[in-house]
């Protein structure tokens, strides 16, 4: 690990650390909206930020979420994008991608549509411009969550992304991890992302691009039970949990 960490420490004026955030640096929680990052987390986002050229989070949730809970606005180099690229945060200011304000008033009749119709024990996670569907604590009704989503992304335009005990409806945009890795990563000569989930494949399919190019990079898959194979066996480094994550970008600082 030292070794795959080096090129970094060597030179971080040119390199960044971008990382996701459920399961990566906060622990995964029945209630989504009761997750917070382990303790230290945010004290070592924010010293990072302090010596790298760009540090970010890249998560699903949303901008405003995330910037309340890695105090954003104590931290002004500290870069946030939410909702896998719909938004971005810096300090307190939200900047929302123009299409996709094009769907709140559909993902919002949705979001109403799915608390109405859920069987009790699915989480309904409203995010403003997308709705997940949570069966963490009942995966007996994982397959109802599959096929309405399905259904209702075929009447409606919205896309499925299918997550951690979850299905995500979100709007037609071309945006994921991949396209933010790729924006954030651009001047920069070294450059390594931490996730946990499918969701964070594009951001390691942008990293193996930009290797392609000459780019130091470095893939960070954070296992658990759940962890999906895929992701798994296309890191460069795996470790165990958002422990383990902390402790790799301890090693950064």
């Amino acid at each position: 690990m030292d070794s795959l960490l080096a090129p970094f420490r060597e030179a971080p004026e040119t390199a960044g650390i971008l990382t996701d955030f459920d399961g990566t640096l906060a622990p995964v929680v029945d209630d989504p909206a009761a997750a917070r990052p382990l303790a230290g987390a945010v004290d070592v986002l924010h010293e990072l930020a302090r010596r790298y050229r760009r540090v970010a989070v890249v998560s699903g949730r949303p901008a405003a979420f995330l910037a309340a809970r890695l105090r954003l606005a104590q931290a002004p180099d500290l870069f946030v994008a939410g909702l896998y690229g719909m938004e971005y945060a810096e300090g307190e200011a939200v900047t929302t991608h123009p299409r996709a304000t094009e769907w709140r008033a559909v993902v919002e009749t949705i979001a109403r549509e799915a608390e109405e119709q859920a069987p009790e024990g699915v989480h309904i996670e409203r995010k403003g411009l997308s709705v997940t569907l949570h069966y963490r604590t009942a995966p007996e009704f994982g397959a109802w969550v599959r096929a309405w989503c399905e259904q209702t992304a075929a009447r409606t335009g919205l896309v499925v992304h299918p997550a951690r005990m979850s299905d995500e409806l979100r709007p037609a945009v071309e945006v994921d991890k991949g396209t933010v890795v790729a924006e954030l990563a651009q001047g920069l000569s070294a450059v390594c992302f931490l996730g946990d989930d499918i969701g964070d494949l594009p951001a390691f399919e942008a990293l193996d691009r930009l290797r392609a190019d000459g780019v130091t990079t470095l893939k960070v898959a954070v296992s658990s039970a759940e962890a999906p194979g895929p992701l798994v066996a296309a890191a460069d480094i795996v470790v165990d949990g958002p422990v383990a994550a902390l402790a790799l970008l301890r090693k950064l600082t």
